[in-house]
């Protein structure tokens, strides 16, 4: 991935994600956070396995992270975009919309 490519997913991704790794680690060992998504054979669901290497982003120092890492934070930009563009009309404080999509690091109350 050149250069200038990573600096834009570097900075949607920090804008995006607005969720410091200690709050994210707590959402995600909620019942709410675990029941959250699409779950694959009753597994864990894509948006919470998301979650868990978003944890682990948000704690690599930048001139770590590799073109995978990169390539990971992408997605996380391309689904907390789409996501927020189906937001529910009403209260969104306790909806599967909002528990999804801190998830995948942004909480839109936030």
């Amino acid at each position: 991935m050149a250069g200038e490519e990573r600096e834009e997913t570097w900075s949607d991704f920090r804008e995006l994600v607005n969720m410091s790794p200690a709050a994210l680690e707590k959402w995600l060992a909620s019942e709410e956070s675990r029941s959250a998504g699409q779950h694959t054979d009753g597994g864990e669901s894509t948006g919470h396995a998301s979650g868990r290497r978003i944890v682990e982003l948000l704690r690599t120092r930048r001139s770590d992270l590799t073109d995978d890492d990169y390539g990971h934070m992408r997605k996380v930009v391309g689904y907390v975009r789409r996501h927020l563009a189906q937001r529910p009309s009403g209260d969104v404080r306790d909806t599967r919309w909002r528990h999804s999509l801190m998830n995948w690091g942004h909480d839109p109350l936030a």
